[in-house]
């Protein structure tokens, strides 16, 4: 059973923001622990960041008549949640166009590509390196590139391109739970820098040099005993929502 993280009348403590080992140890946990499977993982985390990108950029305050959104998805887990955040855009009536430069063969990930195919998002075969078609025909991009699981010296093509030609939009950027191009730990100066960030699980470290608008989380689902193991302090949720405004 989840329970709020915080007794009233107990003294709050502060919010945990995770290493890589710490983080890599919650997920084994819900994985093998508590049963959890990798794909309901990954819905939850998709739809909470499809919801909070709902929240920040409501269909009313886009400037263009066409609530159009890029979702730019790496190779592995973090393209995925990408995969399935556009999947509920999509639902939400939003109009998401996904960049899916290098699928995955994990069959798992092939699946959600199918649903985002047969709820007819299209899918780019390149990624414009004019940076102002980007912007004119874009509200927002959500970077599901690469995530806490990439080495920032490690990125490789066509990542090192993509990167390069984000950190020239104009148009506000959503990242899913590490920008990409950051160290989980020592974020990265040379890396994106998003407007939005939505921390999956717990916040990570890099999260405490994040100087954009909105950091909101999405761990409620999270076990009351897993926040109690790894004293991840978390917020209270407001109401019935699975994201929270940090």
């Amino acid at each position: 059973m989840s329970c709020p993280s915080t007794q009233s009348g107990e003294q709050i403590e502060p919010l945990r923001y995770l290493s890589r080992v710490e983080a890599e140890a919650i997920e084994k946990e819900l994985l093998e622990d508590y049963r959890f499977g990798r794909q309901q993982l990954i819905e939850i985390w998709g739809h909470a960041s499809a919801m909070a990108v709902t929240k920040v950029f409501p269909l009313p305050s886009f400037p263009r008549k066409q609530p159009t959104v890029l979702v730019v998805c790496g190779p592995d887990q973090n393209g995925a949640i990408g995969l399935v955040c556009a999947r509920h855009l999509r639902v939400f009536e939003y109009e998401p166009t996904i960049f899916y430069p290098k699928r995955s063969p994990n069959s798992l990930y092939r699946d959600f590509t199918t649903q985002c195919e047969k709820m007819d998002i299209p899918f780019l075969s390149y990624l414009p390196t004019e940076v102002q078609l980007i912007n004119d025909a874009y509200n927002l991009v959500i970077d599901a590139i690469l995530g806490a699981d990439a080495e920032p010296g490690e990125v490789k093509e066509p990542y090192t391109s993509i990167l390069a030609t984000l950190k020239q939009i104009r148009i506000p950027i959503v990242s899913l739970d590490v920008p990409s191009g950051w160290d989980v730990e020592t974020g990265n100066s040379e890396g994106i820098s998003p407007d939005v960030l939505v921390s999956l699980a717990a916040p990570k470290q890099c999260a405490t040099r994040f100087l954009g608008r909105h950091h909101f989380l999405a761990g409620r689902f999270l076990p009351y005993d897993v926040q109690k193991k790894f004293e991840l302090n978390l917020p209270e949720y407001p109401g019935t929502e699975c994201v929270v405004s940090l």
